[in-house]
């Protein structure tokens, strides 16, 4: 037995094969156990179906105790960020998902300064990480910063409102925007395509940078180019979410109901809400990457370039780790000094024998 297992380590039965090619494995079975983080920020007026989308997303509830607000409460709303953490589990691999939601975004009469909290949030998430980044435990920092914001475009508005414009101006710079349609099942294809094409246009019309899929590499498979190439097309996507199961001819399927019929949330001939899942998925890790890159990079090379000093930690934000460096720091210079004293007191005592 012991020289079957010789013999397999010898590499004598794979001649040439140095077992490098396995490093990908292990890079899988690390980001396995360490699990994957990730960030989505979703930003639209209100009674778009931002929350459902979200939950039909992900197959989860991230408001179960949520209480929505009446007319009056509306009117004096002001932009708050929510942000909703939860951790999914599928087929043993675990991610911790947060999702920063912003009632009372376009809800006012005068909606002139109605993103500068959220700018002001996404900035203090690349503060926050800058100054991890910084300190003394820099193995365990939680990513926070926003890697992803759907931002809800109205179905019923004949294209971008001066607010969509200027929100995704101010804001294309310091994170991924990916534009969606809301509420797609209200409007017809026709009706669907020709907004698409005009968002599409007032997008490059006004300069406006939204997240860029990845290009293909040339070796890679037909099918992969063309889901790429379906994605692309799909952009702005429409969408419209649903949690309810209806059963359709036998099938049980999550949808919305009407009198005239059934809207299929995943079937790709109702809407793209399967393409945005999709698109989702597919580049969560290419999102990220776009974020430490891109809009992280700009945020400290700016912030670094202001030389403005780093603030200071305070009690309450050090985190375990730093305090038991510190107090381990301590105890080094007293075991220190408490030599030091030990020396001193032998060699005096050591001088008054000698003077003896």
């Amino acid at each position: 037995m012991a020289s079957e297992s010789l013999k397999n380590f010898s590499g004598l039965e794979t001649p040439g094969y140095v077992g490098f090619a396995n490093l990908p494995n292990q890079v899988h079975r690390k980001s396995v156990k360490k699990g994957f983080e990730f960030t989505l920020m979703v930003v639209g007026e209100s009674g778009l179906g931002k929350s459902t989308l979200v939950n039909s997303l992900f197959l989860t509830d991230l408001y179960p105790e949520r209480v929505i607000p009446d007319a009056v409460e509306k009117t004096n709303q002001t932009v708050k960020l929510d942000a909703s953490t939860v951790e999914i589990e599928e087929r043993g691999v675990k991610l911790r998902l947060t999702v920063v939601d912003t009632p009372g975004y376009g809800d006012a009469i005068d909606n002139t300064d109605c993103f500068q909290s959220i700018i002001q949030y996404i900035d203090d998430q690349f503060e926050r990480f800058l100054r991890d980044e910084s300190g003394l435990n820099r193995r365990n920092i939680v990513d926070n910063r926003i890697h992803c914001c759907f931002y809800f475009i109205s179905p019923t508005g004949h294209g971008l409102k001066p607010l969509d414009i200027e929100f995704m101006k101010q804001l294309h710079n310091k994170v991924n925007i990916v534009p969606v349609i809301a509420k797609a099942d209200v409007l017809t294809k026709k009706e669907m395509q020709r907004l698409k094409d005009r968002v599409m246009g007032e997008i490059k019309e006004n300069g406006i940078k939204i997240y860029p899929l990845p290009d293909c590499d040339s070796d890679e498979d037909e099918e992969y180019k063309e889901q790429m190439r379906q994605l692309r097309d799909a952009v702005p996507f429409a969408v419209c979410g649903a949690t309810a199961l209806l059963e359709v001819k036998g099938r049980r399927v999550r949808g919305r109901l009407y009198p005239w019929g059934v809207v299929e949330v995943e079937n790709p001939e109702h809407c793209d809400f399967i393409k945005l899942r999709t698109m989702l998925i597919t580049h969560m890790q290419d999102l990220q990457e776009v974020t430490q890159e891109v809009h992280y990079e700009n945020y400290r090379s700016e912030r670094l370039a202001k030389g403005t000093p780093m603030p200071k930690r305070n009690a309450s934000v050090d985190s375990v780790d730093s305090d038991k460096a510190l107090q381990e720091k301590d105890a080094e210079l007293r075991r220190m000094q408490e030599m030091l004293d030990q020396m001193q007191r032998q060699m005096s005592l050591q001088k008054q024998q000698g003077q003896a």
